[in-house]
């Protein structure tokens, strides 16, 4: 007998599927299954359906997700159905796996999601599949049946040997390195590059975000070796290399439009300023016009496209913003935002809700943090979260060895304490000097922020 769609029946298959496939976002390292021939063999076993549209394929250690929205929002501008497949997720799973177009964004709807997990949940349990697996497989079909156009894909982890790089785009872009996932990808630059270089393709145009001396050479290796042999080598050399596009070393066609678009835009993260020249660039490669429709866009990149959590205002009273930033290489770019936001009175304090998950250089992160804040330390739910006595610990460790004030200090046991008590030095502020603008931060971690929305009725 047909298992008949509910709401209350998805839920419940929704739990089993995170149960039984746990997700990177929940487990950590635990669930990542390197290697791509799962993939192969399910994608020969559906018909191969990412064959039916175009990709663009996006990888990098920060700011792959805000450069996919970017380039989603401008490819809907032309009248494109656009899928766009990205991770984490801040609230529902769902989130991973849009279709964007003139009038919007549309999340993969329920009922689909419960028909191709009944309809393949043996060849699941039979391949051993991951959750990212999973819903990589789901999210290739669903643009096959809606008859996408083309599909901004992202990696979830790495790039080489990821679930996603079964497929030949017409463009990839890879955003940045940074040290993260040390355990899984190396611990190096280099050999970082080495695995996000794994989705350059023969003959396919790729766009490198940021140039660094320690990784450019790894770039152009990998895009001369791949497109190897040719019959005249030293009079093809050049034009092998002209796949390759640096972002910060060109000036794109719509750079006079740059600074404009910066100012307007919804994304408002200082960091967005390196993601917009690299989504700028890719555009130029793709032969994406530049017009009025593609510049609004990108303005309007967040709203367009669903896009959360990223430098992102969830409250005006007080005043609450949140981002997901979560290692050394995305929060240096927050923090300095924040302590120039102080600095300069946009705020009058600064209130820092911050947690981290076990797995990353906290230490790293603690020297960057803003001196003239009060702190609410805190962890997430789930096992991957660093427990807050500790991250205390390592703040007050680090003021000490550096000579630094450790300032205001509290601590809470769970999100939902953290942001009432920041809610309630926010209000304190307010009460005693009524021209008072308190600004809270929330971040350090997906889960801490996607728990916080959640508070905030998002």
């Amino acid at each position: 007998m047909d298992k008949i769609f509910s709401e209350s029946e998805y839920e419940l298959m929704l739990s089993k599927l995170f149960v039984r496939f746990p997700s990177f976002q929940k487990v950590g390292s635990g669930a990542y299954k390197p290697g791509i021939a799962n993939m192969e063999f399910f994608d020969q076993l559906a018909g191969h359906p990412h064959r039916q549209y175009k990709l663009i394929h996006v990888a990098g250690t920060n700011g792959k997700g805000s450069v996919s929205n970017m380039l989603t929002s401008a490819l809907a501008s032309q009248g494109l159905k656009v899928g766009l497949y990205t991770s984490p997720h801040i609230l529902d799973f769902r989130e991973r796996m849009r279709v964007v177009d003139e009038n919007g964004f549309t999340l993969i709807p329920k009922d689909y999601v419960w028909n191709f997990v009944n309809q393949w949940q043996e060849t699941f349990d039979h391949l051993d599949m991951s959750f990212f697996e999973i819903t990589t497989a789901m999210a290739l079909s669903w643009f096959a049946e809606v008859k996408a156009d083309v599909v901004v894909l992202e990696t979830g982890l790495g790039g080489r040997l990821d679930s996603t790089n079964i497929v030949t785009p017409v463009l990839s872009v890879i955003t940045n390195i940074g040290l993260d996932h040390c355990d899984m990808l190396g611990e190096t630059l280099p050999e970082i590059a080495f695995e996000k270089a794994g989705i350059i393709k023969p003959k396919v145009p790729v766009v490198i975000g940021e140039s660094h001396p320690e990784t450019d050479s790894v770039f152009e290796r990998k895009v001369l070796y791949t497109n190897l042999p040719e019959p005249d080598f030293m009079g093809s050399r050049t034009a092998i290399m002209s796949l390759l596009t640096f972002a910060d070393k060109v000036e794109p066609s719509c750079w006079d439009r740059h600074e404009e678009v910066l100012a307007q835009m919804d994304l408002k993260g200082e960091y967005q300023r390196k993601n917009l020249r690299t989504a700028m660039a890719a555009m130029d490669v793709l032969g994406l016009p530049v017009d009025e429709a593609a510049v609004t866009a990108l303005k309007h990149t967040a709203k367009r496209t669903g896009f959360h959590g990223r430098w992102e205002k969830i409250s005006d009273d007080p005043w609450v913003i949140c981002d997901i930033g979560h290692n050394e290489h995305g929060l240096k770019y927050n923090f300095s935002q924040l302590a120039k936001m102080r600095a300069e009175g946009e705020c009058s304090q600064l209130i820092i809700v911050y947690g981290s998950v076990a797995d990353k250089d906290v230490d790293a992160v603690i020297h960057l943090m803003p001196e003239d804040a009060v702190y609410v330390f805190t962890q997430a739910q789930g096992k991957r979260a660093l427990q807050v006595d500790e991250v205390v610990a390592r703040y007050l460790a680090f003021c000490e060895a550096s000579g630094r004030e450790a300032g205001v200090v509290h601590s809470a046991g769970t999100v939902v304490e953290a942001v009432r008590l920041a809610q309630e030095i926010a209000a304190s502020s307010m009460a005693a000097a009524p021209d008072a603008r308190p600004l809270i931060y929330i971040g350090g971690s997906t889960y801490v922020v996607s728990e916080a929305v959640a508070i905030f009725g998002l």
